[in-house]
């Protein structure tokens, strides 16, 4: 139904489950879907939402999302930040003609002292647009930026996904930190997880990847577990798939992983890798992730010789990645923790054999050793070698793991399953809010339907104020005005930060300005090493979505 028969109170058709099409906010302050899992995530789930007869607004800031195309109802709106962390130029000072607004000084003021803004910032700039454009949405669903603008009213009924509590990202990056400095360095990184542990506690609504997230949410951030609900993500069971006509690479290991993030394992597989050539010579590791130029990772190919024995590929598409993966002999997940593991999914989904750790949620996903994949503890590199050992040499095991992974991937792990429990999910929330909002139909602040479209200049005017091309303008009377009642030191102070203090029609590509990608969703990602300004690179996608990240930027 077009936007225009909407307005003139045309009879809807039912979305899937028979009710009233739901209209839906969906929020993420990082979208690239090549380089962090949170672009993945919003890509699948929105597109999934729109195949059940919703209409999803997608909210991002750089990277821009990218959408999928052809379906009535997806569209991007961009917020944007300054984008402090893009290519080629991270940890940028911004001229004086880019700041909007305090916000903006937040943001840069933040970075200058060794933190993390953006969930904070991104959360401010939603808030304010999001009641700017109240009526418009249903519900809110937000991506974990577990910031303190979406406490408190934003117009609809709010709706948040945690994948993991960041903390466990932040303890593995202490206990890998190998001096003072790095150690103080983490932890100012890191300071917004106090805020996101203090928003956390206060949210009506949290879905979360798997179980063992969700004891992890009780624990780490103390939400209560009544108000917690599993909703298993999944891979695209379409593109990921069997294809007996790609060949198969006789000794080819596969793992997607960040280098420098102790969280994904990576410098034991490449252990393990030294181990097992010594029974079997062709054994080759291809990482789906940055070449590190030093580090743990780094040292111990050389320390092994492993230097031709270890390919590093990024910005591939997705039909490559499927290639690459349906190629190899052995995908391999080598994480010392993991929130769920798109990767584990994917890999059983092309029927390629998985190995993988029981670190975190890998084992809800990858099921029982012996029967849908071969389990070994995390960080154990003589296990790896030794699991590496029996697939490579085991055709018929090979076959069997291969087949019996994608059998559970489409029992249990699909999109499809995934948008069905959120929408649940949505309407339990609105039922709670009392039923919906007003009769008043806001919606012509939407694109028309037709495919992927682009909002550009994030916030909608106040009422009376002058149109933005950005976050928000400026009002007359100080920077704090035009806010919402958010004004300047109103918002709890970030974490660490200073008191006081939508993808466009380019669907199909990145947002331009990608962050520095190491890695998955940036947990874990080397955090900067000065007080006076950063100087080591950021984490690409500080979301908790990173176990899931393709590290392909």
């Amino acid at each position: 139904m077009t936007a225009e028969a909407r307005e003139a109170g045309a009879p809807e058709d039912p979305a899937a489950d028979g009710l009233r099409p739901l209209d839906i906010a969906l929020l993420t302050y990082k979208g690239n879907p090549f380089c962090g899992g949170q672009g993945v995530y919003v890509r699948h789930l929105s597109r999934e939402l729109a195949r059940l007869g919703h209409r999803v607004e997608v909210i991002g800031a750089q990277p821009y999302p990218v959408l999928d195309e052809g379906y009535d109802g997806l569209s991007l709106t961009e917020l944007p930040s300054l984008d402090l962390y893009r290519q080629p130029d991270p940890f940028r000072t911004p001229g004086r003609g880019e700041y909007r607004d305090w916000i903006d000084a937040l943001e840069v003021a933040t970075m200058w002292t060794g933190g993390f803004p953006e969930p904070l910032t991104f959360s401010l700039r939603a808030r304010r647009h999001l009641r700017a454009r109240r009526g418009a949405f249903d519900v809110v669903h937000d991506n974990q930026t577990l910031g303190y603008g979406l406490l408190g009213d934003v117009g609809a009924p709010l709706v948040t996904t945690i994948h993991h509590p960041i903390t466990v990202d932040r303890q593995l990056e202490l206990d890998a930190a190998d001096s003072r400095q790095r150690r103080w360095s983490v932890r100012r990184w890191y300071a917004f997880t106090r805020m996101q542990k203090r928003v956390a506690r206060r949210l009506p609504s949290v879905l979360t990847v798997s179980g063992t997230s969700r004891q992890e949410i009780v624990d780490h951030l103390g939400v209560r577990q009544d108000r917690i609900h599993v909703v298993h993500i999944g891979a695209d069971t379409d593109l990921f798939s069997p294809d007996p006509s790609v060949p198969v690479v006789p000794g080819r290991i596969v793992t997607t992983s960040s280098a420098d993030v102790p969280l994904k394992g990576l410098v034991y597989l490449v252990e393990a890798l030294a181990k097992v050539r010594a029974e079997h010579p062709g054994a080759h590791l291809v990482v789906v992730g940055k070449r590190p130029a030093e580090g743990p990772v780094a040292q111990a190919m050389e320390r092994y010789g492993l230097e031709g024995a270890v390919d590093f590929v990024k910005g591939i598409s997705d039909a490559e990645l499927v290639d690459l993966v349906r190629s190899a002999q052995v995908a391999c997940v080598p994480s010392l923790y993991e929130g769920f593991s798109l990767p584990a999914a994917e890999a059983m989904a092309t029927g390629t054999p998985l190995l993988a750790t029981t670190g975190g949620a890998i084992p809800e996903v990858a099921g029982r050793d012996g029967e849908t994949c071969l389990a070994v503890p995390p960080g154990d590199s003589g296990a790896l070698a030794a699991g590496l050992g029996r697939l490579l040499g085991d055709p018929d095991l090979r076959a069997r793991l291969g087949a019996a992974g994608r059998e559970r991937v489409l029992r249990h792990f699909t999109w499809a399953r995934a948008a069905e429990g959120t929408v649940a999910r949505y309407r339990e929330a609105i039922e709670r809010a009392g039923g919906g909002r007003d009769t008043a139909d806001h919606r012509t602040t939407r694109p028309a339907s037709g495919g992927p479209a682009t909002a550009r200049g994030a916030a909608s005017p106040a009422p009376g104020g002058p149109a933005t091309t950005g976050a928000a303008s400026v009002a007359p009377g100080g920077p704090a005005a035009a806010t919402d009642g958010a004004a300047q030191g109103s918002v709890p102070a970030a974490a660490g930060a200073p008191a006081g203090a939508g993808p466009s029609a380019r669907v199909g590509s990145a947002g331009a300005g990608s962050p520095l990608s190491a890695s998955s969703a940036g947990a874990g990602s080397p955090a900067p090493t000065a007080a006076t300004g950063p100087v080591s690179p950021a984490p690409a996608d500080v979301t908790g979505v990173n176990s899931e990240s393709r590290a392909t930027c």
